[in-house]
């Protein structure tokens, strides 16, 4: 009995079909997909967000204190048009006061060291 040597497993040919009317192109199938993968990649984006507390809190405090630097600011402008000049400047001189008497408490502070080391 003589047989063939075998080569192996015959390859197919994959059977080529045409698409009807009802089906997409190849050329609609990978737009869906792609469009697909971009409302993935915005969604996993989008949960990756909600989900980063950290981000969420830093954000959080920046918004509460822009909110809280404004106030001051605002109510900072309302105490100084509604202060009389007079008491405005008696609090200048009391600033320049109390500045120029630190300075000289802390020259005095720190040649005591001096002469103790």
């Amino acid at each position: 009995m003589t047989s063939r040597p075998h080569d192996g497993p015959v390859p197919r040919q994959p059977a080529t079909r045409q698409p009807t009317a009802d089906e997409p192109s190849p050329e609609e199938l990978r737009a869906r997909i792609e469009h697909t993968r971009d409302q993935l990649g915005r969604t996993v984006e989008a949960l990756a967000a909600k989900a980063d507390v950290k981000a969420q809190a830093t954000e959080k405090a920046a918004h509460v204190t822009g909110q809280i630097r404004d106030r001051v600011e605002h109510v900072a402008h309302l105490a100084a048009e509604k202060t009389p000049d007079p008491v405005l400047d008696k609090a200048g001189r009391a600033a320049l006061l109390t500045v120029g008497a630190a300075l000289i408490v802390f020259l005095l502070v720190r040649g005591n060291r001096r002469r103790n080391r």
